[in-house]
């Protein structure tokens, strides 16, 4: 069965884990990185969860797995190290709900790729459960391959796209910006550092195009 690709927007959705360790740890970083509201189910903690608690950041619940904890969630997650307790969270939960069983990708409704970040650039990697070392592996040369620039690059091509969709040029204008835009030298620009020579040609195709703005 193949799975369906997209990104999802968590913001101030419910989201459960149970589990307290380094695992439950790294899946409660990667919700709190979307605004998710995050709940923890769990006898012990990391002391990072703990600060986290502290903080306000998420809310945790000290005690052992109850079938009730999924009621209200949208996205649950078992991570703990007892088969048992990951299995019996996947049987509390319904058919409608988003479950990730971190050691039975057969039991997952959806799983979690491996992902390059370059700012609001995100690459995920995912092998359907089949083979984690490989996205990992796949994951580290497109780091390579994608460097930091790109975080700058695709702030940079936002910010002017959105200023062509609000401009009073005709739609064959505005695509033809658009794909000029995405001409290697802005990239170079980018990566060398070179933002005013980068914005300057950024606003000559602007002011060449639209003569409202000159």
């Amino acid at each position: 069965m193949r799975h369906y690709p997209m990104m999802v927007a968590l913001h101030q959705k419910r989201c459960l884990v149970v589990g307290g360790g380094q695992v439950a740890e790294r899946k409660i970083q990667s919700l709190l990185d979307t605004g998710a509201d995050v709940t923890v189910i769990a006898p012990s903690c990391t002391a990072k969860l703990e600060a986290w608690s502290g903080e306000g950041l998420i809310d945790i619940a000290r005690r052992p797995f109850e079938q009730e904890d999924v009621v209200h969630a949208v996205l649950i997650i078992a991570a703990t190290d007892d088969p048992e307790v990951n299995l019996a969270v996947h049987a509390a939960c319904q058919p409608h709900q988003w479950v990730n069983i971190v050691d039975r990708p057969d039991l997952c409704t959806f799983t979690v790729p491996a992902v390059v970040e370059r700012g609001d650039m995100q690459i995920a990697i995912s092998t359907g459960g089949n083979n984690p070392g490989l996205a990992k592996k796949l994951r580290r040369q497109l780091e390579e391959w994608f460097g930091p620039e790109y975080g700058a690059y695709t702030q940079f091509l936002g910010d002017v796209r959105q200023r062509v969709l609000r401009s009073n040029l005709a739609e064959s204008q505005k695509r033809a910006i658009l794909i000029e835009l995405l001409d290697d030298r802005f990239l170079l620009w980018t990566r060398s550092g070179e933002f005013e020579r980068r914005d300057q040609e950024a606003e000559r195709l602007l002011h060449g195009r639209d003569a409202t703005d000159q």
